[in-house]
């Protein structure tokens, strides 16, 4: 440890927080990764083989990536070396191969963490192929970012990646214990307390024995009920990224609980996002969208309510709106759904992707000039007004293409007339195409 301490600027005997004295000293007693960590999980069986592969490890804040790559140079008898991506550049990058690469000639391996790797840019990631691929370094990244859109496709493959899960109710439940056996004393908190206190973490390990070390100084004389432990602590900002996958995630979970039909999931992602700071425009955006790509003629009002709802962000602006926003998700979670009309565009794209050229037939032509009546523009139209049923079946597509069916509504919700109305023209049609 004293290596880290250096790094630091720090003595052993300077005052250390309560995460870093609690932190692991084997592999076998971290926490919460046990699908990764255990004897026949994939780290468990590099280290037991003594043959660490390059890897990426991708979770959330606080779930024991530093940790474990230290851990993992350890066991497996590798220095380690630790860059960041926020503080390092191409100079520091250059020093740390070097060092490596000298470390190498003298036959030690080098584990080389870099922590918030995605932070680096394309050609800062491209830097580290050379000596991965020579096993000057063996590459250990941590990152809270999906690696698939911000890691190089070229150091992804030479490398494996490991997802890192949010520490559970039992893990948080052991952090606590272990900090209680080191303090030695309990938590002043009463049972639905500790609850809360655990729900406040939301599964980040480092930020639940933040919170412990400051309830510990409390030197409460009496057990706190969750309601003190609120008054006491701030409540923590939901951990959301508005443009980075997060972001993607929560609202497709949105949008696929108003497709689902599914208001109370629907509800509880819209406050999801409000509560990350999610501009209420962008999700007013989106809500009309899935009003004419899931709802769409089964219920025609979807749309006009959620017009209305970004009407009302735009006039009332937050917190008044959010209201709104939740009037119409609970509109469309709660309509009947019908994909016709999405369907159906995407396949007359397709079709005038492939049929650009053709014109409409001629009796369907505009003839504002003499010329153009005589070259036969608009002749034999029927006006669909004067025809018996207002329907006259005439062809609108180009000649030289055979009529096409985009649009096949499946009878929910209003749909249900607008199918029947479309089979009672197809059979007039044919009746007079005969």
């Amino acid at each position: 440890m004293s290596d880290l301490f250096e790094a630091a600027g720090l003595d052993q005997g300077a005052p250390r927080p309560l995460a870093d004295r609690l932190r692991p000293q084997k592999l076998a007693d971290v926490v919460g990764q046990d699908h990764l960590l255990r004897a026949d999980g994939p780290i468990g069986r590099m280290v037991a083989q003594k043959r660490l592969a390059s890897m990426v490890l991708w979770g959330p804040p606080g779930v024991g990536k530093t940790t474990i790559a230290r851990l993992l140079a350890e066991e497996t008898g590798l220095q380690f070396q630790q860059i960041s991506a926020v503080f390092s550049g191409v100079a520091d990058l250059k020093k740390a191969f070097e060092t490596a690469r000298g470390r190498r000639a003298s036959g030690k391996g080098t584990l080389l963490f870099v922590d918030e790797i995605h932070r680096f840019n394309r050609a800062q990631q491209d830097g580290f192929l050379p000596y991965v691929e020579q096993g000057i370094v063996t590459l250990v990244g941590a990152t809270t970012e999906n690696p698939s859109f911000e890691i190089n496709a070229a150091l992804l493959s030479r490398a494996q990646v490991f997802v890192l899960k949010r520490l559970d109710d039992a893990a948080l439940e052991l952090l606590l214990q272990r900090a209680e056996a080191l303090i030695g004393r309990k938590l002043p908190l009463a049972d639905e307390a500790r609850i809360a206190l655990c729900n406040l973490a939301d599964g980040d390990g480092r930020y639940l024995l933040t919170l412990a070390e400051e309830l510990f100084a409390l030197n409460a004389p009496a057990a706190l009920d969750a309601k003190a432990l609120g008054d006491l602590l701030q409540k923590r900002a939901p951990a959301y990224d508005k443009d980075r996958e997060e972001h993607y995630n929560l609202i497709s979970a949105l949008h696929k609980s108003i497709r689902g039909s599914d208001p109370d999931a629907a509800l509880y992602w819209l406050a999801r996002m409000l509560a990350g700071g999610e501009p209420p425009l962008y999700l007013a955006r989106r809500l009309v969208r899935a009003a004419s790509e899931d709802i769409g003629l089964a219920d025609p009002t979807a749309l006009m309510i959620c017009l209305a709802a970004k009407d009302a962000v735009d006039f009332l602006g937050q917190p008044e709106c959010e209201v709104h926003l939740a009037q119409a998700v609970i509109h469309l979670a709660t309509a009947p759904k019908s994909n016709a009309a999405y369907v159906a565009y995407g396949a007359a794209q397709r079709a005038a992707q492939e049929t650009g050229a053709l014109g409409p037939p001629m009796h369907i032509r505009n003839a504002p000039t003499k010329l153009m009546k005589e070259l036969g523009y608009g002749a034999g139209y029927n006006y669909d007004h004067d025809a018996e049923e207002g329907f006259s079946g005439q062809n609108y597509f180009p000649d030289e293409m055979e009529r096409q069916v985009f649009y096949q509504p499946d009878g929910r919700g209003r749909e249900a007339q607008i199918k029947e109305r479309l089979e009672h023209w197809a059979k007039l049609r044919a009746e007079r195409e005969q």
